[in-house]
């Protein structure tokens, strides 16, 4: 007896819809805070969003550019103070 309805390719495209926006989320909010961990989630939440064949493209392409800017922006404000975190 099955409990849930069997996935269909709707389902699909909302999940990876889902990661798309996820990811921009993420690397939006990764500007400001835990960008050591929100960057490379939205990295991989983007990449796989856009691998699965998202509807919401632009958003993926967003979440993955604010991820490698939340990684731009730990690498110079390390290097700013010269240490492995940071701090306003």
């Amino acid at each position: 007896m099955q409990l849930t309805a069997p996935a269909t390719r709707r389902t699909g495209i909302r999940d990876t819809d889902g990661m798309a926006v996820a990811s921009f989320i993420l690397g939006l909010v990764g500007l400001l805070v835990l960008n050591v961990f929100l960057g490379p989630t939205a990295i991989v939440l983007a990449s796989l969003a856009l691998w699965r064949g998202t509807q919401r493209r632009g958003r993926a392409w967003l979440g993955l550019t604010l991820g490698v800017a939340d990684l731009v922006v730990l690498v110079a404000f390390m290097q700013a103070d010269s240490t492995i975190s940071w701090s306003f």
